[in-house]
């Protein structure tokens, strides 16, 4: 029997999430939760199933922007489509429907950012044959989503994990033990603590935060319906740590983290890590994702630390395929590309003014 795809609409919300759940490369950014917080944020969600056999083979989670002046829409698929990438049938047709689907809504081009490590150069051929070319910013993280990750295998039995650390990690999640620091289940009443915790932590770093209503909206969708949770460290009664975490199926993603600027000696980061991965260990999880890490490794790097800190739970190193632009509307994408990168200075120039100017 042939492939059969269709766009679905919030029916098939729970067949559409089991799928991702037990995909090999199912994500919890393309979870149809995912695509209801986006679509506050002035995203339009779309959602692909390809189904054989009357089973789900494939899906994609499509999100539809508008440019900012213009008012043309780009499409983005957040660690998409979900598939078997080396199925290239499946992969054509995934593609066709939504070039269909771009010509309706006047799109300038689809971003992909697979879950795909770069030495899969399989993949790499397959998009460039597809007219895809590779979109990489080289800014920050080097990406939307972060192009290199720790990426930590926790099936193996805790003790095995932690002989596995480097010495000094292992040291210091023992002395946070040691000093009475204790992890605990965050709830909705901590959340405003957890957001004061994680300004501190970006002003002493000097990167943006998004809106207090932002981090209600993720832990009011993701995490009473299992696909997050809120992880605090307390120390002589005062939050001085806080975790956001994602999970879907057998993965799991250490997503933002907030640390206070008093008793960091006492360790409260190093020991809120070892119990985020025991908590995915005890969902069934075999993968433990450390996100984001630099892709320049000197220790000049100011994001250096973070490195390190990451390296030491003895994570592999992993370098995404990155992002990757199917265009299909070349004049504006031309435009887009040369004056997007402005736009988007003037308004961090805005911003950063703005936050000076009330500090000040």
């Amino acid at each position: 029997m042939a492939y059969v795809a269709r766009w679905i609409d919030k029916r098939e919300h729970s067949r559409f999430n089991a799928f991702l759940a037990k995909a090999p490369k199912g994500h919890v950014l393309q979870s149809w939760e995912w695509g209801e917080i986006k679509s506050r944020t002035g995203w339009v969600p779309w959602r692909l199933v390809v189904e054989e056999n009357g089973e789900i083979v494939a899906v994609a989670s499509l999100l539809e922007r508008k440019i900012p002046v213009v008012g043309i829409p780009i499409f983005y698929a957040s660690r998409g489509p979900v598939l078997d990438w080396g199925n290239v049938e499946l992969f054509d047709l995934v593609l066709a429907e939504i070039r269909k689907l771009a010509k309706t809504r006047g799109a300038i081009f689809l971003k992909i950012d697979p879950d795909v490590p770069s030495s899969e150069k399989e993949l790499e051929q397959y998009l460039l044959n597809k007219g895809f070319h590779s979109a990489e910013s080289g800014k920050g993280f080097e990406g939307v989503q972060p192009k290199y990750v720790f990426r930590l295998d926790i099936s193996p039995d805790e003790q095995t994990l932690l002989d596995n650390m480097h010495q000094k990690t292992r040291y210091n999640i023992r002395l946070a033990q040691k000093k009475g620091v204790q992890i605990r289940r965050g709830t909705r009443e901590d959340l405003p603590e957890f957001y004061r915790v994680l300004k501190e932590t970006t002003e002493r770093d000097h990167f943006l935060v998004r809106a207090y209503s932002y981090f209600e909206d993720l832990y009011d969708s993701l995490v009473p319906v299992g696909l997050g949770e809120l992880f605090i460290a307390e120390y002589e009664g005062n939050i001085v740590s806080g975790t956001l975490a994602f999970v879907i199926g057998d993965k799991a993603w250490y997503i933002y983290g907030a640390s206070s600027n008093a008793h960091r000696n006492v360790m409260p980061n190093y020991l809120i890590q070892w119990e985020m991965i025991r908590w995915a260990k005890s969902l069934g999880c075999t993968l433990y994702d450390f996100r984001g890490v630099p892709g320049h490794l000197t220790e000049d790097n100011p994001l250096y630390g973070l490195y390190r800190f990451k390296k030491g739970f003895n994570g592999e190193y992993t370098e995404f395929i990155g992002e990757w632009d199917l265009v299909y509307r070349r004049v504006i994408y031309f435009l887009w590309n040369h004056l997007e990168p402005i736009y988007s200075d003037v308004v961090k120039g805005i911003i950063g003014k703005l936050r000076r100017t009330r500090r000040g």
